[in-house]
């Protein structure tokens, strides 16, 4: 890459490794599990601060005892805790599915609206968490920038933005509309498996000649490889 990269070289740029990725990960896609907008919504908020493997493993439960957002919105307190208490700040998670249920209901109809300005006025909701909704649930292009998403921008030379909603802004101007949800989902396949964030797999990377940060991690293939991993965080 040139000392000064030009706008025109970064979307060149971003645009090889996109389509590196795509080749490397052609199974990339939402790792929570899901069957509705409803479902799509209530575990995505679930999945802060855990793993998704965590919030796929009560899902079953949960969606058996309060399959829409009447039901949920009804919900004893205590039994909703005793479900969601393995994905650990139960009290607050358990209040944060109360409240959206009962705002789906009252302003919605129990139904998820597919617009973002409207899932973000609701309980508990950000632009990461209506963008996930709205591109797996509705196929409404959107960018999901999470704690991966951020740091591989960053790393990958496409932005220094820190803020979400700036990294957003930034990356979807480098990349077609209709590309932004699996951009999404690539970019953070990447982080789980091969970029780690403090000692990403470089000497294995599929993009790492179009990385400026090649080198933070080991640059041998053996020593890189060993860092791979085949899925996201447990």
């Amino acid at each position: 890459m040139p000392a000064v990269e030009t706008p025109t070289g970064l979307v060149r740029r971003a645009r090889k490794i996109d389509r590196t990725l795509a080749e490397t990960y052609p199974e990339a896609g939402c790792e929570l599990d899901f069957d509705d907008a409803f479902q799509l919504l209530v575990v995505t908020v679930l999945s802060a601060q855990t793993t998704d493997r965590r919030v796929n493993a009560v899902r079953p439960t949960l969606f058996a005892a309060y399959p829409d957002a009447r039901a949920m919105a009804a919900a004893d307190r205590s039994a909703l805790e005793g479900i969601v208490g393995p994905l650990g700040f139960f009290r607050a998670k358990t209040e944060s599915l109360l409240k959206l249920s009962a705002a789906l209901v009252e302003d919605h109809g129990g139904e998820v609206p597919g617009r973002l300005d409207d899932l973000v006025k609701l309980p508990g909701v950000g632009r990461k968490t209506a963008n996930v909704v709205l591109g797996n649930a509705f196929d409404v292009p959107g960018i999901t920038v999470d704690t991966h998403f951020g740091r591989l921008a960053r790393r990958l030379g496409w932005t220094s933005e820190t803020d979400p909603v700036k990294v957003e802004h930034a990356i979807g101007a480098l990349f077609p509309k209709r590309d932004w949800t699996m951009l999404s989902h690539r970019l953070i396949w990447h982080g789980r498996r091969c970029c780690h964030a403090k000692k990403p797999a470089c000497g294995a990377c599929p993009v790492a000649r179009w990385c400026p940060a090649f080198g933070e991690g080991p640059t041998d293939p053996e020593a890189a490889r060993a860092l791979l991993k085949t899925q996201g965080p447990a």
